[in-house]
């Protein structure tokens, strides 16, 4: 049983890559990717997805910095997905840091990416 545990756990701090449409390529834990419904599934090995074998999702459909920002919202939630009830979460630190030129695309992607 630990054995399988340990298997499980370093397969969430392996690296996947996320690349963007237009050249951009971001390395980050798989237990950070997995936050995306879309990309867990995309990289899940018993999907028989090519992603899965290469390591690496490719957002065709998005741009360098959206898929940046949607990075940096996964990192935040994976940090703060274990504070107690006490504890404050800084939401509006990460709100000021999204361009509102960009919100409606950020919006877009964050729901087809299940986050």
């Amino acid at each position: 049983m630990a054995d399988v545990e340990m298997r499980t756990e370093s397969k969430d701090d392996d690296w996947v890559r996320i690349e963007s449409n237009d050249g951009f390529s971001f390395l980050v834990r798989r237990r950070v990717a997995n936050i995306s419904g879309t990309i867990k599934n995309s990289l899940d090995t018993e999907s028989g997805f090519s992603e899965a074998e290469s390591k690496t999702y490719v957002a065709r459909e998005y741009r360098g910095l959206i898929i940046q920002k949607l990075l940096e919202y996964m990192c935040f939630k994976a940090h703060y997905d274990k504070v107690g009830p006490k504890e404050e979460v800084p939401v509006n630190e990460f709100l000021e840091r999204i361009p509102a030129e960009i919100v409606l695309e950020l919006l877009l992607a964050a729901d087809y990416q299940e986050m």
